[in-house]
């Protein structure tokens, strides 16, 4: 389990791109991981399209973006190439992210009690340290707050 103000522990997960991705590949930057529930569903497209609609502000703040939900490498590859997204999508099938972060919370589907990801954002700074986390989050203006909170650091 993480918490803000302690170092996040490396991971490695396979990533759109034919890539693996670790946090380590990016020290020096800081990094926003942004977990959501499904490609392609309603909320998830509309969060995903506002972070790459800011990603040029968020690189101007020496941040990296990285998208992370339990769908297939296939299934990124095809919701990236289909909304342009200009950042990795993460795949985390095994849920070994997903669990570091405490994002897997019981939730409410169609009267129907499903186990799922809490939409949760989480910025890392340079030097590997959690030092913001949004959880239980709304898409409309969130991309807004963490690009905030990335030029605050």
């Amino acid at each position: 389990m993480i918490s803000v103000g302690k170092k996040v522990k490396n991971f490695s997960l396979a990533a759109t791109g034919n890539k693996t991705i670790s946090l380590n590949d990016y020290k020096g930057k800081k990094v926003v991981l942004y977990f959501y529930p499904k490609d392609s569903t309603p909320g998830c497209t509309t969060e995903g399209q506002d972070f790459r609609d800011s990603k040029g502000q968020f690189t101007r703040q020496n941040t990296i973006i990285l998208g992370i939900s339990r769908d297939t490498i296939k299934s990124h590859e095809s919701f990236r190439a289909k909304q342009k997204f200009n950042f990795d999508l993460l795949s985390d099938p095994d849920e070994i992210l997903c669990t570091q972060f405490d994002v897997i919370k019981m939730k409410n589907m169609y009267g129907k009690q499903v186990r799922g990801i809490e939409r949760s954002t989480f910025l890392i700074d340079e030097k590997g340290i959690l030092r913001k986390e949004w959880r239980k989050v709304k898409v409309k203006e969130h991309v807004k707050e963490v690009l905030s909170a990335a030029k605050e650091l």
